[in-house]
């Protein structure tokens, strides 16, 4: 039943992944923004959906290292292994607005995060409040700068989607939205079975086989883009989505339950989050050297390779 699960969660994936990045493109169009900024809103809260409900559901049940360990295995998963799989796929293109304004809040809220829990070993209802305060201030930031820019962002974007009526949009939508939730519960379920069967810690589960779970739909979305040459939406939607899963999973949790650090998982303030910061730092650095703003093969063979030593020394 388990390896059912993961197969059709899957198979689910890929194909709400496809319908969210043709809905998407067809919004950016509709609203006169930029690819960028609809794959960091419309297309990563989608995505961002299964870590909230496996976040919120487990700070309810009271296992918190599992609600704090799905986000920051997620957000690391997003770099490491997604990012890493599709600039193999296909060389990303990096735009100038990576580094000005989308890099520095997903840095921002990474050591917001950090500090919040080192602070006193719970993230509260005032600190999450804060962060989703400071998500909604990016977001309108984000729209107003990409509206300038429209024409630029714009330039390789599929005609046809131009003219696709309202109805289907909302329909992809839909089905999109609802094949990637579908898709990680059965996935995440299936996984977390199969992981238990060979007697790994629930944190161990958390920060890497549910991770990579929730990490999926931002794989199926953004290798789709990256083959259908929407780059833009590719590395949009995974800036996005870590930038979501802080702010908005973790904002929204902690709000409504306050997220406390397991004493018996230290782990979490000692090393996991710094390989979490350690991810996030360091696309500055690749996209400059040796070749600017590009992501191409070989630096996605290394982040994926650093994301491979990650897992092994997690499940250690």
């Amino acid at each position: 039943m388990s390896v059912f699960l993961v197969i059709a969660g899957l198979a689910l994936l890929v194909v709400g992944g496809d319908f969210l990045v043709r809905a998407s493109v067809g919004l950016s169009f509709k609203l006169k923004i930029s690819k960028l900024v609809i794959g960091m809103t419309v297309v990563s809260f989608a995505t961002s959906a299964p870590e909230l409900l496996v976040s919120l559901q487990a700070a309810l049940d009271g296992v918190t290292d599992i609600a704090l360990g799905n986000v920051i295995g997620s957000n690391i998963a997003n770099i490491g292994l997604v990012l890493g799989i599709t600039a193999i796929i296909s060389p990303l293109a990096v735009d100038r607005d990576f580094y000005r304004l989308n890099w520095p809040m997903m840095m921002l809220v990474s050591f917001a995060l950090y500090y919040f829990l080192k602070n006193d070993e719970l993230l509260s209802a005032l600190e999450g409040a804060i962060l989703f305060i400071a998500l909604i201030v990016f977001l309108v930031i984000l729209i107003r700068s990409s509206r300038k820019t429209i024409k630029a962002n714009l330039d390789e974007v599929d005609d046809a989607l131009a003219v696709v009526s309202n109805f289907k949009i909302v329909a992809w939508l839909i089905i999109g939205a609802a094949g990637l939730y579908f898709g990680s519960e059965w996935l995440v379920e299936g996984a977390k079975d199969l992981a238990k069967a060979v007697g790994i810690s629930d944190y161990a589960i958390s920060v890497t086989v549910i991770a990579i779970g929730t990490s999926v739909p931002e794989l199926a979305a953004s290798v789709i883009a990256a083959l259908k040459r929407e780059k833009a939406i590719s590395l949009g939607n995974l800036i996005g989505s870590n930038i979501f899963n802080i702010a908005s999973v973790l904002g929204l949790t902690a709000i409504i339950k306050p997220i406390a650090v397991n004493p018996e998982t230290p782990e979490i303030l000692s090393t996991n989050i710094f390989w979490m910061i350690a991810f996030a730092a360091v696309l500055v650095p690749l996209m400059l050297i040796p070749k600017r703003f590009v992501i191409g093969r070989y630096k996605g063979m290394l982040l994926f390779g650093a994301y491979m030593i990650f897992i092994f020394l997690a499940l250690k």
